[in-house]
């Protein structure tokens, strides 16, 4: 079972009641490099009873203590970042500078976590009515759990973890099959730090363990990321048995270019956002809304610096961009290029039969351009997930803010312009959740919450930053009066302060 990923239940590894497996892949390669188990209900089940069994000594620990475990996590995760980031590139396929980057953005939140104490503190009200204190409490939920995407397999989870648990929760996490290794490195960094047992477990899986997971009462909350419809499935079935549920869905960010933007800068900011980790993000940029007399200036530098992009073995240190995630990814995405031939689109830059040498059955692409796009055409209206941009020509930036906002995504956007007003009303006027002015890639920091608006997200609360705490705690407002200060006699009215 040494070239297997197993589950981490109660701080054991173990294959549990799984009998079905996954093959895992190098994708600069195209071979199979171990295989992972495929969790069932009853995996879950023993994920769920250690968690039950930790959670009263771990929620009754104090605050600074659970953060004092996080803080040696942190330690941890910064020591083992770049066997981290190795592991992502080997599975996942990003350049290993971009691993590194996602190790460290993962890192942000647990440093975010580590203030626990301060973050958990309630509001008090001292005579709140006469001889009455009120004050409010966050309490811990109980068990909670985070279903994770390939795309991000340390930073997603990070950003669900650590203040879950820090917070006083126990986890279960159900990571992505395709690149599941990280999630045992990271549960064993847990047990170093000197997390108890129990508190944080590794179910791996695909849709049985998920559905497992939906349908286990004494699970509390879920977070997910991924794609829409998984998204909209999560939060409608969660919702179904009783969970709290933040489902974080897929995008089509849009990239808007005014004729006064610094175009150099645009066109280093559309490369980097649209091919960076071969699309394979949330928050890629995959339109590119140009202005008036931008458009004829951009395309043609676009095109040039597209064919230029160093694609190769993500391990190579001058590598820009790395081979799509698996064999299947790679045909659909081929297939949505050539139904953006079909239907009108100019392929400026086709992508597609590139070779990498050494690295034949690879899954290997190059950057892909589109320009002329209509918001009719199914590469406009839908996620690509994958190195291809979308170039769409419009007249004014109200033209475009309205082409933006009618989409049905609305995770992240971003506007280059030189001009303060235009900026001003972009950010104001926009229909979408995150937004970047002359940047291209409007990730918040830790200390914020990250999550869109529309079809990007169904839940009221974002991932990580504050809004995280609220989700995986509840409120107790608590009114207290003592004997000395209690009228005699029954009160048939409703109470107010008096």
């Amino acid at each position: 079972m040494s070239d297997t990923v197993l589950h981490y239940i109660g701080g054991q590894k173990t294959a549990g009641a799984s009998t079905r497996t996954q093959d895992i892949f190098n994708p600069a390669l195209g071979e199979k490099t171990s295989e992972v188990v495929l969790g069932t209900g009853a995996d879950v089940d023993a994920a769920v009873a250690a968690a039950k069994a930790a959670f009263p000594g771990w929620a009754n620990t104090p605050p600074v203590r659970r953060a004092r475990v996080i803080f040696k996590f942190l330690e941890l995760v910064k020591r083992d970042k770049e066997k981290l980031a190795k592991v992502i590139t080997s599975e996942h396929g990003k350049v290993f500078t971009d691993a590194c980057g996602e190790v460290e953005r993962g890192i942000e939140v647990i440093e975010f976590a580590c203030g626990i104490p301060a973050l958990l503190k309630g509001e008090y009200s001292q005579q709140a009515s006469t001889g009455i204190d009120n004050w409010t409490m966050r309490q811990p939920l109980g068990i909670v759990s985070g279903i994770t995407p390939f795309n991000f397999p340390v930073m997603v989870p990070m950003w669900m973890y650590p203040l879950a648990i820090a917070a006083g929760n126990c986890f279960i996490l159900k990571p992505s099959p395709t690149d599941p290794t990280a999630s045992l490195m990271m549960a064993d960094l847990m047990a170093e730090a000197g997390l108890p047992e129990g508190v944080f477990s590794v179910i791996q899986g695909d849709k049985e363990a998920v559905d497992a997971i939906l349908e286990n009462t004494d699970i509390s909350a879920v977070s997910f990321v991924g794609s829409t419809p998984i998204a909209h499935y999560i939060y409608e079935k969660g919702a179904h048995y009783g969970k709290r549920v933040q489902a974080l869905g897929g995008a089509k960010n849009h990239m808007m270019v005014m004729p006064d933007a610094d175009l150099d800068k645009a066109v280093d900011a559309l490369i980097g956002s649209a091919y960076g980790s071969a699309g394979e993000r949330c928050m890629a940029i995959s339109v590119a809304v140009l202005v008036g007399e931008a458009g004829d200036k951009i395309v043609p530098q676009l095109a040039e610096r597209a064919r230029a992009l160093k694609v190769k073995n993500g391990m190579e240190l001058d590598a820009e961009m790395g081979p799509i995630v698996t064999a299947a990814a790679h045909e659909r995405i081929s297939g949505m290029i050539e139904t953006g031939v079909s239907e009108g689109a100019e392929l400026v830059v086709d992508g597609r039969g590139l070779s990498v040498p050494g690295h034949n059955q690879g899954y290997f692409m190059g950057g892909s351009l589109f320009d002329h796009v209509t918001p009719e055409m199914t590469i406009y209206q839908e996620e690509i997930f994958g190195p291809v941009l979308s170039c769409v020509r419009v007249d004014s930036s109200a033209e475009g803010i309205e082409l933006i906002n009618r989409h049905r995504y609305g995770n992240g956007v971003s506007v280059f312009t030189s001009d303060g007003n235009t900026a001003r009303e972009f950010a104001s006027q926009i229909q979408v959740g995150m937004v970047g002015v002359n940047v291209p890639i409007p990730v918040p920091m830790a200390w914020h919450g990250f999550g869109g608006w529309k079809q990007s997200l169904f839940g009221d609360l974002h991932a990580f930053g504050n809004e995280a705490v609220q989700f995986y705690t509840k409120q107790k407002s608590v009114m207290q009066r003592w004997p000395d200060s209690i009228a005699k006699g029954a009160e048939f009215v409703m109470p107010t302060a008096k």
